[in-house]
């Protein structure tokens, strides 16, 4: 009879670390080269697999395309843009404000089995959807790619 050790709190603290982590969403203030500051917040990504490719999408509503910047090197998908303040009513008195603006950058690792040759991207309704198929060899090269 072998004995096993029991620890009450080791489910406990499992589930702690798989919650995801709600300030990782929050804005933070980030230093640019010049000493000067500016907002960094960090849009809700979804990953998602199927037999063919691996899909994320990323909410970005009030983002233009023109202002996101996809990019793949060495293995990492990174995502990266600006939502701006909106600045067209002068006369306008706002009570709350609670969306986030300002730049932000999401990095995810991708595993060895994806094409990125054909990674492709398209944007509809605020959500920014990344398609990477998937490949039995593994081959990566920088990569920058267009949003649709």
């Amino acid at each position: 009879m072998s004995l096993i050790h029991w620890d009450p709190f080791g489910d406990v603290s499992t589930f702690i670390r798989l919650m995801p982590n709600p300030a990782a969403t929050w804005p933070r203030i980030a230093s640019e080269g010049n000493g000067a500051r500016k907002l960094e917040w960090s849009p809700n990504a979804d990953i998602s697999e199927s037999d063919k490719e691996y899909v994320i999408r990323i909410d970005l509503p009030a983002v233009k395309k023109e202002d996101v910047r996809v990019t793949l090197d060495a293995g990492v998908i990174s995502i990266s843009g600006e939502r701006k303040a909106l600045t067209d009513d002068k006369d306008e008195k706002f009570h709350r404000v609670e969306s986030f603006y300002g730049s932000f950058e999401r990095s995810f690792s991708l595993p060895d089995n994806v094409n990125a040759d054909s990674v492709t991207c398209d944007s509809k309704d605020g959500i920014l959807t990344v398609h990477i198929p998937k490949s039995a060899t593994k081959k990566q090269m920088p990569k920058q790619i267009m949003v649709q």
